[in-house]
């Protein structure tokens, strides 16, 4: 399956629907006082839709990203008039102040750290806009984070959801190699410290709600960290049985019972990311199955249309 501009203007239409829809919404928000207590599009007045605030930013990423490759469409005229009035600098500085609370310090940690980054590196690329530049200041103050943060992680975390710590290296190591290359080392460096002696990876997944693969992240983050021939030799140990389709769990989309269920419908996005990281280690067929499983559930139900498209498109921009 390949994205083509009808899956594209589909993708869009959805994510200009959510990113500005407030509620209902699930704020990651310490309150010190009864005058934290405020609606999400005060909290947050870039991005304050798509139920949560890291959905948000990845819906952002999707519609940039469905502008630059497809500038002609009546989408693209859409993305660019609401992108004008979201991404000024009233608006971005408030965002930035909102990081500066004390009580910000682990504000979406590590995930929605990743997505800002990899919002970032898409707007560098819109030519003739300022957007990269108006979120910059957000961006180094994730990686900031970053640089603080991952020295002080002893064990890094394996759960498949927002928590997974390859996961976001993956997306945060793309933009570092562009734009930090102190952070992109430490990812790299960390990255062998935790996971170069892993062998034989069980693989006991999917869990009931999870919409990452613990194994397959790792696995992504790191090709990205290796060269190529010692990678393949990390990869020949990490999941020896891969070439005859084992472990089994791992090549079997996983079931979806109710895509009304938010967390159940974590498993489209399951699908999803085992889609973008199996074709990202050359298991086109793989990747395929999963794609197949999910790609006609991201939109029509808004617990998974808020934030599925992102990773269909990541998926499907492999190679491209």
């Amino acid at each position: 399956m390949e994205l083509t501009e009808n899956i594209a203007r589909r993708f869009a239409q959805a994510a200009l629907g959510h990113v500005t829809r407030e509620y209902p919404h699930k704020l990651d928000h310490v309150m010190s006082g009864n005058g934290d207590v405020l609606p999400p599009s005060v909290l947050h007045p870039v991005f304050y839709g798509s139920f949560d605030w890291h959905s948000c930013v990845h819906g952002w990423w999707t519609l940039l990203t469905l502008r630059r490759l497809y500038p002609e469409t009546d989408e693209a005229r859409d993305i660019t008039t609401l992108a004008q009035e979201t991404f000024t600098p009233h608006k971005l500085g408030a965002e930035l102040a909102y990081l500066e609370r004390p009580e910000s310090s682990s504000f979406e940690r590590p995930y929605g750290w990743a997505w800002l980054l990899y919002l970032h590196l898409e707007a560098t690329r819109h030519g003739g806009q300022n957007w990269g530049e108006g979120l910059e200041p957000l961006a180094r103050k994730f990686a900031a984070w970053f640089k603080h943060y991952l020295p002080l992680l002893t064990y890094p975390i394996r759960t498949g959801t927002h928590y997974n710590t390859s996961f976001a290296c993956t997306l945060a190591l793309e933009w570092a190699d562009e734009f930090d290359e102190t952070l992109a080392e430490l990812i790299r460096s960390r990255a062998r410290e935790w996971f170069a002696d892993d062998q034989d990876c069980q693989a006991w997944e999917p869990c009931g709600d999870e919409f990452l693969s613990s194994a397959l992240s790792e696995a992504l983050l790191m090709r990205g960290c290796l060269p190529e021939d010692e990678f393949a030799a990390w990869f020949r140990s990490f999941l020896p049985g891969s070439g005859s389709g084992e472990p089994a769990t791992l090549f079997k989309p996983a079931i979806v019972s109710d895509r009304s269920d938010g967390k159940i419908a974590h498993l489209d996005g399951l699908n999803l990311s085992r889609a973008w990281a199996w074709k990202g280690l050359s298991r086109p067929d793989a990747a395929a199955n999963h794609l197949d499983a999910s790609i006609p559930h991201v939109t029509g139900d808004y617990a998974g249309e808020h934030w599925l498209a992102s990773f269909a498109l990541l998926a499907l921009l492999v190679d491209r």
